[in-house]
């Protein structure tokens, strides 16, 4: 087993829904990444329903902040998150030896 499956492997252990892996894993790996819920969901290819449940505990959470443009909500990574430079290596050892894709999932 490569060390970015063991890596990949743990991090689902710790975080157990799939569609927040995902967020976690688009925040982390872009901190300076704007989006909304629609465009979050067709990035990650998930229900936008489900997008938006996740938003709001990572919000609550601390890890991502929120804004309005409009009435249109726009998260972004909180750069001042305790362990986002923990959150950043995790992501990056996990996609090691992965490949790219133009979406995420």
């Amino acid at each position: 087993m490569k060390l970015s499956e063991v890596i990949d492997s743990m991090l689902s252990t710790f975080v157990t829904s799939r569609v927040r892996r995902k967020i976690i894993v688009v925040f982390a790996k872009y901190p300076d990444f704007k989006i909304n819920v629609r465009g979050l969901a067709k990035l990650t290819k998930e229900d936008p329903g489900n997008i938006q449940r996740e938003l709001t505990h990572m919000v609550n959470g601390k890890f991502l902040i929120v804004t309005k443009k409009g009435k249109t909500k726009i998260y972004q990574t909180n750069k001042q998150y305790p362990i986002l430079k923990e959150l950043q290596s995790i992501v990056i050892k996990s996609q090691k030896g992965s490949h790219p894709s133009k979406t995420i999932g």
